[in-house]
């Protein structure tokens, strides 16, 4: 027996009329002759799909590429230029932290009246009050007006009044993200019994590991248009390439999924990275860093990494002076900015040899990525040590930004690769 369809989103558009300057609006509706003085800007356009009851499902994108759109017109929130939108069921939905809260109110005030406008009389609320109290867990804040609320204060309590209002389908943008911990855990587990139950999640997040882990679908938007929509893993691996640029908007779907290794020894690798603005460069230039990139296990050029995949760190380095035997590392730090990882030629015993001016190497580390699913930052560094100690050619803080991802848990930093063996005890 097929499920039946909780959201069904057809050809959905979404315009917005933009002016380069305030008094052109005024402009145009005056004119005698309808001159248009603005352009039209699609913050979605002709997206259509159908989730069932009882799927969880991510939808991801890069910034502005009109993921919250969707869902404030899934919600009512925004009308649609053109399309059609139908959910059954009751939503409840956290589309921004103080949404639907009114600051001069207490959280108390603020369960009811949010309680209001779903639809839900007071005397239901009153049944309710004790769960939602309980998961939100502020304590005596309840009683304060939200506008004293952290932004955490504020994610527990709309979190908490949207989960407890027995809702048909969830709808989330985003807003777990500045929850602690132990909240997210907290939260995560509610979402598993809701979906034990039965019911129809709904959110948006740039944690792709939640998607993999959570989500039976993932669909990707990018621009405004739907590029993908399919299982997690596939779904993330396309928006892998959507931001490194090797997703070609013009090939079909399935050829985009497709493994293509570029040939890395003919391009710029560092060119198809963000740039981090917090990058840190020094030394004193007797040879330089001109370039470095990270490669995937399918060989393509990425900041996003499948836990315990094979990945290449490559740096490329060029002499100005006669240098002998420089040695090459790198690092790699947490969120948190602490230290982690890294190695360096020296450690591993390399001959790097010796190199006149203008000669330049390319230096490949190559190493599964076995590190606790997060963020993290690439370090590179060209020195040498001598009698005054560690003479830096050329380092490059905070390089890299990248990420790890996958359905993997663990504690720490690092995967031991442990095998677990019981042993029954001999019965007496």
């Amino acid at each position: 027996m097929e499920h039946a369809t909780a959201i069904k989103v057809s050809n959905l558009t979404k315009v917005y009329q933009l002016y380069k300057h305030p008094q052109d609006r005024l402009k145009e509706a005056l004119h005698p002759l309808r001159r248009l003085y603005h352009h039209d800007f699609y913050a979605l356009k002709d997206v259509s799909f159908e989730i069932k009851k009882g799927e969880t499902v991510g939808i991801i994108g890069r910034n502005g590429a009109g993921k919250s759109t969707l869902l404030k017109m899934i919600t009512g929130v925004l009308t649609p230029s053109s399309g059609d939108i139908a959910v059954k069921g009751r939503i409840a939905s956290l589309l921004e932290l103080g949404a639907g809260f009114n600051p001069d109110m207490t959280g108390l005030e603020n369960i009811y009246l949010n309680g209001t406008l779903m639809g839900i009389e007071n005397e239901i609320m009153d049944s309710k009050i004790e769960a939602i109290l309980a998961f939100a867990d502020i304590g005596e804040f309840i009683h304060q007006p939200v506008k004293m609320y952290s932004s955490g204060m504020f994610a527990r309590l709309a979190f908490s009044v949207s989960i407890n209002v027995d809702p048909d389908v969830l709808i989330i943008d985003e807003a777990l993200s500045v929850g602690d911990m132990a909240f997210q855990l907290k939260c995560f587990k509610k979402f598993q019994e809701f979906q034990e139950e039965g019911k129809t999640i709904l959110f948006v997040t740039h944690a792709l590991d939640t998607i993999i882990r959570y989500c039976s679908r993932g669909i990707v938007i990018d621009a405004g248009e739907k590029i993908c929509d399919d299982t997690s893993k596939e779904a993330v691996d396309i928006f892998k390439k959507v931001l490194t640029g090797n997703f070609n908007p013009h090939a079909s779907l399935e050829e985009n999924k497709q493994s293509s290794t570029i040939n890395t020894d003919e391009i710029v690798l560092k060119e198809a990275f963000a740039n981090n603005k917090d990058i840190l460069e020094y030394g004193n230039n007797k040879a330089n860093i001109y370039d470095y990139g990270m490669i995937d296990h399918q060989g393509n050029i990425n900041s996003i990494f499948d836990y315990d995949t094979p990945c290449e760190i490559i740096m490329r380095v060029i002499f100005n002076e006669p240098i002998e035997n420089p040695i090459f590392a790198f690092t790699i730090k947490d969120a948190k900015g602490l230290e982690i990882t890294g190695t360096n030629t020296l450690m591993h015993h390399v001959d790097t040899k010796s190199y006149k001016p203008q000669e330049s190497v390319s230096i490949r580390f190559k190493q599964n990525m076995n590190l606790q699913l997060g963020k993290y930052a690439l370090s590179l560094g060209c020195v040498t040590i001598n009698d005054e100690g560690i003479e830096v050619y050329s380092r490059l803080y905070d390089a890299i930004l990248f990420e790890v991802i996958g359905n993997y848990q663990m504690v720490g930093f690092f995967d031991l690769k442990s095998t677990i063996e019981l042993i029954p005890s001999e019965s007496s």
